[in-house]
């Protein structure tokens, strides 16, 4: 709990004084003053509903207010009730955008089958919520004083409680296309192009086109990585450390 912050004018001023790039906030709506949301976006920041006991009214407020996004869909939030919609109801009447873990743990895969069909590729978004173990060598890492293993292609506490994923975006494109049962050039679309709408980037991002960046993934049958491309260049995607090229 000591490490939970309010909404207040100096958190306010903090996340609005990025003086270049996209700032995205996850926050719970349940707590956040009348008008912070309106005022984060006046100032351009993009905010987005997780870690969350809002109710379905309190969603509908904070939409009115410019949020335009779920964190993680399913987790962390209120559920889908017949008299509670809750942020899940919220989230899949396809007005928001809605990043969602396809790893097998996270979300029942008739769970995102049914996000998919409720919010369709221009607003499910994949998303890794990778902790620090994906692509090391090492499987446990510390979060405080707890200690976090994978296991069975899942990260969890001692108690149990699933901590982060150890999903890599890879990884998410190939359960999307196999567990909601979606073509890859949908798959692609949710991991790329619908992400880059979310944060108003579709004009550099995700897709190829003249006057984007030229970021590209080479799969092969199997969706194996077999190189990548960034702003045009191929980079060694077996080096522990990539030369990334500037913007």
């Amino acid at each position: 709990a000591t490490k939970f912050r309010s909404l207040d004018d100096a958190g306010i001023a903090l996340l609005t004084s990025l003086k270049r790039g996209k700032t995205l906030v996850t926050l719970a709506p349940e707590l956040a003053p009348p008008g912070a949301i309106r005022h984060l976006v006046a100032r351009g920041v993009i905010v987005a509903a997780g870690h969350t006991r809002a109710d379905y009214e309190t969603m509908q407020r904070a939409i009115e207010e410019g949020l335009s996004g779920v964190t993680h869909l399913f987790n962390a939030m209120t559920q889908l009730d017949s008299r509670a919609p809750g942020v899940v109801g919220a989230a899949m009447e396809g007005v928001l955008f809605a990043g969602i873990i396809a790893d097998g743990h996270h979300v029942h895969p008739a769970a995102l089958r049914a996000a998919f069909r409720s919010c369709g590729p221009e607003r499910l978004m994949l998303v890794t919520d990778a902790m620090p173990s994906v692509g090391a060598q090492t499987k446990g890492f510390m979060v405080g004083a707890q200690e976090i293993t994978e296991k069975d292609g899942s990260l969890r506490s001692a108690d149990g409680t699933l901590a982060g994923s150890a999903l890599d975006m890879a990884s998410a494109l190939r359960n999307a296309a196999a567990m909601m049962r979606v073509s890859l050039e949908t798959a692609s679309q949710m991991a790329s192009q619908t992400p880059a709408a979310f944060l108003g980037l579709s004009e550099r991002y995700g897709r190829l086109c003249p006057g984007a960046r030229a970021d590209m993934v080479h799969v092969d049958d199997a969706l194996a990585v077999q190189g990548v491309w960034i702003a045009g260049r191929r980079i060694e995607i077996n080096a522990r450390k990539a030369a990334f090229p500037p913007e």
